[in-house]
């Protein structure tokens, strides 16, 4: 029944990209990794094209959004005074963070013109509404919202970019950190590359030395639903790309024997899945993890009551996947401890894949009531240290401009967050590597919203074949 089920998927998907090929909607474009080097994000950049070349066809935010891209953060907050001044802006997003972002942006245009006033309302839909909430708004002539800060590359580009609901807007000073230009900048634009890590309490006797430890006989990691966050379905989306399989094959091979004698038969079995879904010639490595992992992993509702969990003493030889930023908030006490806990990929002679990075975006709404406003907001927050630093306390958040994660770093000091005051390294865990360790030896798994919405069809269905593991049976 399951092959069959699958063919049907794969004949289903074939027809999809045949009708993609006859005038079917562009792919999503890659976003540029946040916080990458010039280099690297002018590569993600090429070839240099402008994104509307024929401004008749624009829409009048797209034709306000071309004029903001040539223009300075303080030429864009003169606009926005003019535009929003003793107005209400609206903003939506998967972030609490950006309720704290705008009054330390309404200061700001008070810095140019101490008479502006500005009230505001951000909301933060639960259970994955923003979609549908964004989707409904935009069927208003001019939205309630002005713009949006989102999650899920997936959806983003399936549900919001191809039917024209979002629009993105580069800052020109946000291009220029990164070595590129606005009109050569493809993909949506990040305000920050979050990162899920793997974490396992330390106090009992288990290792975890390799990525495959987390999918061995016996072991429930603890980890948000697929169902309930999508953006972890994503991550199991992209262990499929051809990168990311050769490295589940590399750890594979690092195993002892007899751990390889456990796996081995799982990942021939998904041999032919693996051919079946056209991917490479590792693919079938991904899928034996992938399936291991939804059969495996103890669901939860949130990373926090995650985190809350793995740093008690009771919590023996337990792990978890989960946003590394939690660590920031747990508080010593009898029975809990940062030093219960260790972050797998900081272990020497850890081996595989450290966690998960996915991408807060920053859009415009095709009807926003506040378009310059809203640019001027983006601006800010991607281009400025205060504008980011709503988000920027926190270890395992980084800036996607190369500048402002500089300067975040130099105030936070997140690379010696377990450091106390007398320079004594306490809790290791909280001593964040930074971006470039986790993209590099981290190993971190990064979105690609391109590659999610191609296979989320043929995978994601894949995946919804497997039996998910409850501790009271089989779901």
């Amino acid at each position: 029944m399951k092959k069959r089920f699958l063919s049907l998927v794969l004949a289903g998907a074939m027809v999809t990209m045949s009708l993609a090929g006859c005038g079917g909607s562009k792919p999503a474009e890659t976003a540029a990794p946040a916080g990458a080097a010039p280099a690297e994000t002018q590569a993600a950049a090429a070839p240099a094209e402008t994104k509307a070349e024929d401004t008749a066809n624009l829409s009048e935010i797209e034709k306000i959004i071309k004029e903001a891209e040539g223009m300075s953060l303080e030429e864009l907050g003169k606009k926005a005074i003019e535009e929003s001044n003793g107005k209400t802006f609206y903003g939506v997003g998967n972030s609490s963070r950006g309720k704290t972002a705008l009054p330390l942006f309404i200061e700001y245009l008070q810095s140019m013109d101490p008479s502006y006033k500005m009230e505001y309302e951000w909301q933060q839909p639960k259970n994955n509404k923003i979609f549908e909430q964004l989707s409904a708004d935009s069927l208003k002539a001019s939205g309630t919202f002005a713009m949006t800060l989102i999650q899920d590359g997936n959806q983003i580009e399936s549900k919001m970019v191809q039917p024209g609901i979002l629009k993105t807007y580069v800052p020109k000073e946000w291009a220029e950190a990164n070595g590129t230009t606005a009109d050569a900048y493809e993909g949506f634009l990040p305000l920050q590359t979050l990162n899920k890590v793997f974490m396992y309490n330390s106090t009992g006797s288990a290792v975890y030395n390799n990525c495959w430890d987390f999918v061995a006989e016996g072991s429930h990691p603890l980890y948000m639903d697929i169902d309930s966050e999508i953006v972890g379905k994503n991550f199991l989306y992209m262990l499929t790309e051809d990168k990311y399989a050769a490295w589940m094959k590399e750890s594979f091979e690092a195993l002892s024997a007899d751990k390889q004698a456990y796996f081995k038969p799982v990942i021939e079995q998904m041999e032919v899945d693996a051919a079946d879904l056209g991917l490479g010639a590792d693919g079938a490595y991904a899928l034996a993890w992938i399936k291991l992992w939804v059969e495996s992993y103890n669901a939860q509702t949130d990373d926090g009551p995650i985190c809350n969990t793995l740093v008690t003493d009771s919590a023996t030889d337990q792990s978890g996947l989960l946003v590394y930023s939690k660590l920031r908030s747990v508080e010593e006490s009898s029975g809990v401890s940062l030093n219960n806990i260790k972050v797998a990929a900081y272990e020497d002679g850890y081996q595989g894949i450290g966690g998960f990075g996915y991408c807060h975006y920053l859009f415009l709404t095709n009807n926003s009531p506040l378009p310059w406003t809203a640019c001027a907001f983006i601006a800010y927050m991607t281009c400025t240290e205060d504008g980011f630093s709503a988000w920027g306390k926190d270890m395992g958040g980084y800036s996607s401009n190369p500048e402002v994660l500089a300067a975040t770093e130099e105030t936070y000091v997140h690379s010696k967050g377990g450091y106390n005051e007398a320079g004594e390294n306490v809790f290791d865990c909280k001593n964040d590597r930074g971006y470039e360790w986790w993209t590099t030896d981290g190993k971190l798994v990064l979105e690609d919203p391109e590659y999610c919405a191609s296979v989320s069809f043929t995978v994601g269905s894949w995946i919804e074949l497997l039996t998910k593991y409850s501790e009271g049976g089989a779901q």
